[in-house]
């Protein structure tokens, strides 16, 4: 590395401290001491010092920083101190941008996406005290913006219920086969509607927008017959995979229907369950718009007042995956109710403490639900757990 460039690196330091400063996430003033000068110091040429020493002083000269030489040598010793003056007239003088600035910047691009993604302000707010939100900082909006425009062409084609393969969408979409794949920590993000929870993996992100890798079926279990596009035929045991566009309805008795948010408790319940007269659905985390539209099949060729449970994780994803299919049955006038989701299911020991906000999203989703008590009681016992954690065998 030359010595110019050492210098300039040494002053994109004090920048980054000049930037936390402002935004408050530093409280002590920024300056590079003896320490952070080590690789100038340390230098043993003459010459290159004195291409540092140039870099230094145009900084000062452009008003940046102030600078302190040696005690004993003040005219030409070494430098053992630079203090920030001005953050603006060091990032004018490196050619870059201050924080404030790239993120005013930011703000501003992304001030369309608040009316549909309100979740946006949440991530505006993190990176106001330079925080990052799954790593992301205010360099990308354009990233956002695109997260934003594939949740709304997905939205547009939801109706017709065809899964779609992700580069092919992608590729349509942006003349990029792979920009889709890159976007799924802001499409996870908006999606959910939130900062605080967990990141899903990308297939299930994808398939919340009905884009897939490589499909795969809906799986069901039970003493169940179902009809089909070319046949109608019971379950196997302990339970059946069949492409979701092909499921037409069923043609059988059910004395209730069980949907499953997770793969390990669909198969514990498809095992110990696959003589009864229950219909077991999996739901592969947030279902599809095809597994919605499955279902929304399934649920109008049954009796009204079929009992229709759902068995999810009791925090902020179970909940809102909860939202998403009562609102199917809602729509084909059956009842969802929860099923193993309440605060009392969960062992001492598998309760784990939640934020505030969290909590106050779970109350929302029940609410949406139409689980409000449910909500409530969440709210009041201030602890998530995942699904995994209720045995019920």
């Amino acid at each position: 590395m030359s010595a110019g460039a050492i210098a300039r690196e040494l002053l994109v330091k004090l920048l980054e401290a000049g930037n936390k400063h402002v935004a408050g996430a530093r409280a002590r003033a920024p300056a590079l001491t003896a320490t952070h000068l080590k690789p100038y110091s340390d230098l043993r040429s003459w010459q290159q010092k004195q291409e540092c020493d140039e870099t230094f002083l145009a900084a000062r000269d452009a008003g940046a920083v102030t600078l302190l030489r040696d005690k004993l040598n003040p005219n030409d010793g070494l430098f053992e101190r630079i203090d920030l003056v001005d953050v603006q007239a060091l990032a004018r003088f490196l050619g870059r941008s201050t924080y404030a600035d790239q993120l005013t910047q930011t703000a501003a691009l992304l001030e369309p996406l608040k009316a549909d993604f309100p979740v946006i302000l949440e991530v505006i707010g993190r990176w106001t005290g330079m925080a990052k939100v799954r790593g992301l900082g205010p360099q990308d909006a354009g990233a956002w913006i695109d997260a934003a425009k594939t949740i709304r062409a997905c939205a547009a084609r939801s109706q017709d219920t065809v899964a779609a393969p992700v580069r092919e969408f992608s590729a349509r979409l942006f003349l990029d086969s792979k920009r889709i794949e890159a976007l799924t920590a802001q499409l996870d993000i908006l999606l959910s509607g939130s900062i605080e929870e967990s990141p899903r993996a990308a297939a299930q992100v994808w398939q919340e927008l009905g884009l897939f890798r490589e499909e795969h079926p809906v799986l069901l279990a039970g003493l169940v017959h179902i009809a089909r596009d070319r046949t109608s035929g019971l379950i196997d045991a302990p339970y059946l995979g069949l492409p979701a566009s092909t499921i037409k309805g069923v043609a059988s008795r059910v004395i209730e229907v069980i949907t499953i948010e997770n793969k390990t408790t669909f198969h514990s319940e498809a095992k110990r369950r696959q003589s009864d007269e229950v219909l077991l659905i999996y739901t592969a985390g947030m279902p599809s718009p095809a597994w919605r539209a499955m279902y929304m099949r399934l649920l109008k060729s049954l009796p009204s007042g079929t009992p229709m449970f759902h068995w999810g994780d009791v925090d902020e994803g179970g909940f809102r995956i909860a939202s998403t299919i009562a609102a199917v049955c809602e729509a084909t006038g059956h009842k969802l109710q929860p099923y193993a989701m309440s605060p009392d299911d969960v062992p001492a020991e598998m309760r784990v403490k939640a934020s505030t906000r969290t909590l106050e999203r779970i109350h929302h989703f029940a609410c949406a639900a139409g689980w409000p008590n449910l909500g409530r009681s969440v709210l009041e016992a201030g602890f998530v757990a995942e699904q995994e954690a209720l045995d019920r065998r």
